[in-house]
């Protein structure tokens, strides 16, 4: 990435509504609330974007707080490397990162997967999450989207059973995945365990409390466990190998795509799979995670689906179908 004394910051918060309320284990939402830099150099213009999540400890406020504090070396030439000796992990360093990697491609009039080395962008195909409802609510939403690839279910109760079943009823060609977001107990999950296997359930995400999931390294299950919550960066991979079988890449667990893309290989090198998540944003957030899903088993960027409306220019979506990301909008 290159630098220069001649930089300008911007930082704003902005909310999108969502198509309707998105719930999972934990609460709900009628809101993306995201908070998007913005770092000029001349004509060029770099923009990152990123989710606050009160799960751990962040807040639209903190965030903006976080990027003000690092202004002064953001705009006297502050590289990705340096940034990330200067921020720790999480949702701040990932907008001040993404927009630092979206100026270089700006400047040099390369793309940032040319600059990092990186398999040339192709479609890929993303999950579609179905919010956390009754199971009649959930099986009418899948019978909507049955023609969709791949179906995400948010989990987390009671009547998770019934759930699983009326989402496998309405949506029968369809991959299933699960994220239970934490809420359930270890004797939830093997009691669980054989309806998943019977549903096709083809991963299930967090299950346990990140706090207690100690109690999975010693569980039989027939469908393999993704880390989430529990995982965040490379300095978190140590011990998944014997809870979990893959991990979720997020930006604004990781800070950025720079951490993302290491803890990709290390995760790779660790023998997990790997799934990229994200959480809900506009395109802008999904752009540069798009570029750790080409190495992703499973992809889940459907934020931008969720939204009442998209920021202009946006990523396209046939269906699940995620088109390649438009330099205008990032990259």
């Amino acid at each position: 990435m290159t630098t220069s004394s001649s930089r300008r910051l911007s930082v704003r918060r902005e909310s999108w509504p969502l198509r309707g309320t998105f719930t999972i284990s934990r609460g709900a939402k009628t809101t993306a609330d995201v908070v998007v830099v913005e770092i000029a150099e001349g004509d060029a213009v770099g923009c990152g974007e990123c989710v606050p999540y009160p799960r751990y400890g962040e807040s639209l406020d903190g965030v903006v707080e976080l990027i003000e504090g690092v202004r002064h070396e953001v705009e006297t030439g502050m590289t990705g490397a340096a940034l990330q000796a200067v921020l720790n992990a999480g949702a701040a360093r990932n907008a001040l990162d993404c927009a630092l990697w979206d100026l270089a491609a700006k400047k040099t009039g390369r793309s940032v997967w040319q600059l990092a080395g990186l398999l040339q962008p192709r479609t890929l195909t993303t999950a579609y999450t179905l919010s956390m409802d009754s199971p009649t609510a959930m099986g009418a939403a899948a019978r909507a989207v049955a023609t969709r690839p791949l179906l995400k279910l948010k989990l987390g109760g009671a009547g998770d059973l019934d759930r699983i079943r009326a989402v496998r009823e309405n949506a029968p060609a369809a991959r299933l995945i699960v994220d239970a977001n934490e809420g359930w107990s270890p004797a939830a999950l093997v009691g669980l365990a054989p309806a998943l296997a019977e549903a096709r359930v083809e991963l299930v995400e967090q299950p346990l409390p990140a706090s207690d999931d100690g109690a999975l390294a010693s569980m039989d299950l027939p469908i393999p466990i993704c880390a989430d919550e529990s995982c965040h960066d490379r300095a978190t991979l140590d011990g998944l190998t014997t809870r979990y079988d893959y991990v979720n890449i997020k930006l604004d667990k990781t800070g950025g795509l720079t951490e993302a893309l290491a803890m990709a290989s290390a995760a790779e090198a660790a023998g997990l799979g790997i799934m990229v998540g994200c959480m809900i944003g506009t395109s802008l957030a999904m752009a540069p995670a798009a570029l750790v899903g080409l190495r992703a088993a499973f992809v889940d960027l459907d934020g931008p689906l969720l939204l009442a409306e998209d920021r202009v220019p946006a990523i396209t979506y046939d269906g699940s179908q995620m088109a390649v990301v438009a330099p205008a909008l990032w990259g």
